[in-house]
């Protein structure tokens, strides 16, 4: 389990209920609630799944049950509500595979997994990812908040106080002083492709980064992911597991000294009364909160739908605020109920601060650009897998035409400028060489060996070199011949390990009359392929020239996929994704 917290399954059946009797039965994996309860007579029964994140399943359960005891009905048909306890990366494996979406980190939903009716994750970020990971009919209804939970810095107390905390406010940049000095600051993070607030520190973060300007920015950014990277834990409670366990100076300086993690992951974790209680830091600007969207999922029946309605009435009353405060959490609005342990220093905007608070309309992912997003999970992805890649371009005549949303650089530049971008994040585990193609490029042979593919810690600068040297011929593209002789080259040095692939860009569709036709291709393709050794071909089509039919169907039988940047200048961000979304070895 990924959130790193108890999973807790509760089933409420009989609805519209006179009286209810409650058993609580352990088991080892966590506790399960089971209602008995004796309802009225009802013309029918609508059956509504809701799947919530963990933390908040106690208080949707309860008051959902309170809500059925009542007598929860849809025009006299009565309505039975199971709340599960669900982590939000294996609820969107299940959504995303339903609607054909891809989310890089995500992987696959296990075979017993099913979509529910109702999901409330614990960001919105979620539905964002669905959306721009190609779940293009992906149209939840509601997604309004009913929760909410800033993302903090949790520092040990010892190593806060010698910040300043609590009397000194910090901003995301001095964190990143902090991270990229010469003495750096132990940080550590859950996998952000695979967590909220991971994503949430991380995109703060980053964009801490990019606002330094400047020739270090890009340093900055990569150091940043480096070094969140080299701390980062699958689950939750490993990464707890590395705060210190005594208050030592050599025990501080060997374990964890700081995590994005939510406000309600420090309550939690101090009540527990560690030997080194957390600080909960809230840096400015104030990072993106958990805001646990009420989404209805799209395809239910009209009378789910409805009973799905009316439920998320029951979970805006203002009672519902203090079942929060009991699971540590606040209101969509940021305002707590009643026995809320606040952390030392929290801002509550019930004081005047709305720094805590969603924004507006209580989706916090609401006002986020999706590019950013997709830009932080595809970094992260390259920064912290290890691969071997051939990288192909274009220079056939046609990557000579400028490009009028890059001030005039040709396309030519805008993809040598994508792949330079690419190469500063991927670390010296990886190996990369780089071809160039046209038609008739080294003699009759449309393709050239700029760089061999060879372990970037020997040929970084190589290869920095070999892109300066990429220039436009004034040939035509000879894209099928380029990709069969690239798929034997990678095949027969195929590394075991590591994700062996190729990325070609082009701007153009095959134009070499002289060379193997698509059928020819597709065949060799077929006959030379080892699912023992397989090869993930990803081809990134520039501009509105290109066949994206020819391009889905050469990619698809080498096995990959194709992407394509009908504006060149989002080149560099189609790039990263489409690394990021290869499959890791077997």
């Amino acid at each position: 389990m990924s959130a790193g917290r108890h999973r807790m399954r509760s089933g409420i059946h009989g609805a519209a209920a006179a009286a209810a009797v409650g058993v609580l039965v352990v088991t080892a994996g966590g506790w399960v609630g089971y209602r008995q309860l004796a309802g009225q007579d009802c013309s029918g029964k609508i059956e509504l799944s809701v799947a919530v994140a963990s933390e908040l399943a106690p208080a949707v359960d309860q008051a959902a049950s309170e809500w059925e005891e009542k007598g929860a009905a849809v025009e006299g048909t009565c309505i039975d509500v199971t709340v599960s306890a669900a982590d939000p990366v294996e609820v969107a494996a299940v959504v995303a595979a339903k609607h054909g979406a891809t989310l890089a980190g995500v992987g696959q939903a296990s075979g017993t997994a099913v979509s529910p009716d109702v999901w409330i994750p614990d960001s919105s970020t979620w539905l964002l990812r669905l959306k721009t990971g190609g779940a293009a009919a992906f149209e939840p209804g509601n997604g309004a908040s009913i929760a909410s939970s800033p993302v903090v810095v949790a520092m040990p107390e010892p190593i806060a106080a010698r910040l300043g905390w609590p009397q000194k406010e910090l901003d995301w940049t001095q964190l990143l002083a902090r991270v990229n000095s010469d003495r750096p600051l132990r940080t550590g993070i859950v996998e952000p492709t695979r967590d909220a607030a991971g994503l949430s520190g991380l995109l703060s973060l980053m964009t801490a980064a990019s606002s330094t300007g400047g020739a270090t920015a890009e340093q900055d950014r990569v150091g940043a992911l480096r070094a969140l990277a080299s701390g980062a834990s699958a689950l939750r409670q490993d990464l707890l597991a590395k705060f210190p366990t005594a208050a030592d100076n050599t025990t501080l300086a060997s374990a964890l000294g700081a995590a994005a993690l939510s406000e309600e992951d420090v309550i939690q974790y101090n009540a527990r009364k560690p030997p080194v209680p957390l600080a909960a830091l809230y840096l400015k600007p104030a990072p993106l909160p958990l805001d646990y969207p009420y989404a209805v999922l799209p395809g239910i029946d009209p009378a789910k739908a409805s009973a799905a309605r009316v439920l998320f009435e029951a979970l805006t009353t203002s009672s519902f605020k203090d079942k929060l405060a009991e699971q540590s959490l606040r209101g969509p609005d940021g305002n707590w109920g009643s026995g809320f342990a606040a952390p030392q220093g929290a801002p509550s905007p019930a004081g005047g601060d709305s720094s805590a608070a969603p924004p507006q309309g209580g989706v916090a992912a609401g006002g986020l650009a999706p590019d950013a997003v997709e830009r932080a999970v595809s970094s992260w992805s390259i920064a912290t897998l290890s691969g071997r890649m051939l990288c192909i371009i274009d220079v056939s005549g046609s990557m000579k035409k400028t490009v009028p949303t890059a001030n005039g650089a040709t396309r030519q530049q805008v993809t040598i400028e994508a792949a330079r971008r690419g190469l500063n994040l991927f670390d010296d585990s990886w190996s990369i060489g780089l071809w160039v193609f046209s038609t008739k490029l080294a003699g009759t042979r449309d393709y050239r060996e700029v760089v061999p593919i060879a372990p970037l810690s020997r040929q970084r600068s190589t290869l920095e070199r070999g892109l300066d040297t990429v220039t436009s011929s004034s040939g035509d593209t000879g894209l099928y011949d380029t990709l069969l002789a690239a798929y034997k080259d990678v095949q027969r040095n195929w590394e075991p390990g590591k994700v062996n692939s190729i990325v070609l860009f082009t701007d153009g569709k095959n134009e070499n009359p002289d060379g193997i036709s698509q059928r020819e291709l597709l065949a060799e393709l077929e006959r030379i392929k080892d699912p023992e050794q397989p090869i993930q071909v990803i081809i990134v089509g520039i501009g509105t020239e290109v066949s994206k039919a020819e391009l889905d169907t050469i990619a698809g039988a080498a096995g990959g996929g194709a992407f394509i940047a009908a504006d060149p200048t989002k080149i560099s961000d189609i790039f990263l994704r489409a690394i990021a979304l290869r499959k890791a070895p077997a």
